[in-house]
């Protein structure tokens, strides 16, 4: 009876600094996947190859930025109607919407800081490329490109918190759906 009660009782979650550490662990590890992917791609690239990975990163930013809104904000029932009647995806939208702090947190903080981080590194690379192809006044370049790479980022999550807290519940299910393609197949229905 005990082991009984013991099995049906709710995984806790792991303590504050537990949870800092892991997530400390992750967001090394995914900085230093995002820095070597940028740096694989921009060395050698041209200008537009490189505001192709600015715009990347940038946007990259905005989409998780809009899964952890979004995710804060659903509405579970209709999830659980979803996953009662076996839809694609509804079972791990419904998982995030139980883990809503923990996703919004990885999503926001760790992934949405690392695209920030990566995308000003990467700007400080196009500036270099440009002051050195044109000639151009360093100060105005790097101001100039810092600004847009920042209005582009806000003005982006502005735009998506927005339509995420409004279709949280339609999101949450996408980012579900997107979640349920990488699980095992055996274990897929």
């Amino acid at each position: 009876m005990e082991k009984q009660r013991q099995r049906k009782k709710k995984k806790e979650p792991p303590s504050p600094i537990r949870w800092a550490a892991i997530v400390f662990f992750m967001a090394v590890i995914i900085s230093a996947g995002m820095g070597l992917a940028s740096e694989l791609l921009l060395s050698g690239a041209g200008l537009l190859l490189a505001a192709g990975v600015l715009l990347l990163f940038i946007l990259l930013g905005i989409l998780f930025d809009i899964v952890g809104v979004a995710v804060t904000a659903a509405d579970p029932r209709p999830l659980n109607s979803m996953a009662s009647h076996k839809e694609r995806g509804a079972k791990e939208a419904l998982r995030l919407v139980r883990n809503a702090n923990r996703v919004s947190s990885v999503c926001n903080d760790v992934v949405g800081d690392i695209c920030g981080i990566v995308s000003g590194v990467t700007g400080a690379v196009i500036a270099s490329r440009l002051r050195a192809a044109f000639g151009l006044e360093s100060l105005l370049v790097s101001v100039g490109l810092t600004a847009l790479i920042s209005g582009l980022t806000i003005g982006g999550k502005a735009l998506g918190k927005t339509f995420a807290i409004r279709r949280g519940t339609d999101v949450t299910y996408w980012a579900g759906h997107f979640l349920y393609l990488f699980r095992p197949r055996r274990k897929r229905r």
